[in-house]
């Protein structure tokens, strides 16, 4: 309801306040001006008799075209608006762009390391695979191997025989050390 009226009676659409007081201003300066300068009659170059009605057209008119101009400025103002919003706008979406990028930069990022906690699950494992492999594979030759020198000294030599060979060993062991050293060694001395 803060209708503020122009001094001319004209209604005026700005809402500031601030453009009414400057109009209003310019207006009785103009005015002002007009009457001191010329005194209240004032005569053209060729005869020709200017009056208060010639100056107060001649302000309505210098009046409009400012209305025109502000017109045109608010218009102005207006496109300017709209084209820093638009620009806003492309800002935001170049940041959603951007963020959006960054994500699937960050979901590559965590695919390349479990990636690469998987491979080195698969090495660990194929590692400790080849290190059991080895183990087992040494036990059971070396349990093949005994079984098997076992057996082979069993075909050659009778019970009787080995018992003659530790006696022999035990009287070795009585002249030589490393004999007897080895005998208390496997528990035969």
């Amino acid at each position: 309801m803060n209708n503020r009226v122009c001094v001319l009676g004209q209604e005026d659409g700005n809402k500031s306040g601030g453009g009414d007081m400057v109009r209003g201003i310019r207006f009785f300066m103009m005015l002002f001006l007009s009457v001191m300068v010329l005194g209240g009659k004032v005569y053209a170059g060729s005869g020709m008799k200017v009056t208060n009605e010639m100056i107060y057209a001649k302000l309505l008119e210098i009046e409009k075209r400012q209305a025109i101009l502000e017109a045109q400025f608010r218009e102005f103002k207006e496109q300017v608006d709209k084209r820093f919003e638009q620009v806003d706008k492309r800002f935001e979406d170049l940041r959603e762009d951007m963020n959006k990028r960054f994500e699937q930069v960050d979901k590559r990022f965590e695919q390349l390391y479990t990636f690469l906690w998987i491979i080195t699950g698969i090495f660990t494992t194929l590692t400790l695979g080849v290190i059991g492999f080895a183990y087992w594979d040494r036990r059971t030759i070396i349990r093949k191997a005994k079984e098997e020198s076992v057996e082979e000294v069993g075909r050659r030599f009778s019970l009787e025989q080995i018992k003659k060979l530790i006696e022999v060993l035990r009287e070795l062991a009585r002249e030589d050390e490393k004999v007897a050293r080895v005998l208390r060694q496997f528990g035969l001395l």
